[in-house]
């Protein structure tokens, strides 16, 4: 069992940044390949950025390459999802979640996870 709790989410303007954090219980961290997904109201779940156990490998949705960045540190059992550049089209709740998989996996398909959290609010104002 794996509990998720998400935290930095906030109303900030355009072309600000913010850094999400994603806190998980339980020893087994480094088993779990992360992901960040994001839903805006009247809109479908939307896969942000995945990043691999190991951390050597990362992936992102085309509408945030080159502004956000995924990273973990195992030590901690977080996850990161550093954003940079933001715009209104990125307010949404963002969600993080957790796969069972293998080492060097990027995980993009929301069926594959198994555990998320309860999400965060990001609001960027024009």
């Amino acid at each position: 069992q794996v509990q998720l709790v998400e935290s930095g989410g906030g109303l900030v303007q355009a072309g600000d940044s913010l850094r999400l954090s994603c806190a998980a219980s339980g020893r087994t961290f480094s088993s779990y390949a992360m992901g960040w997904f994001r839903q805006a109201p009247g809109k479908e779940r939307e896969f942000v950025g995945g990043i691999s156990r190991s951390a050597r490998n990362t992936y992102y949705a085309d509408s945030v390459k080159g502004r956000f960045t995924i990273s973990r540190d195992n030590a901690k059992n977080t996850v990161y999802l550093q954003m940079n550049s933001l715009k209104p089209e990125d307010t949404a709740v963002y969600h993080c979640a957790a796969a069972y998989t293998s080492l060097f996996t990027v995980v993009v398909d929301a069926g594959v996870y198994t555990y998320w959290g309860q999400g965060t609010q990001v609001t960027v104002s024009s």
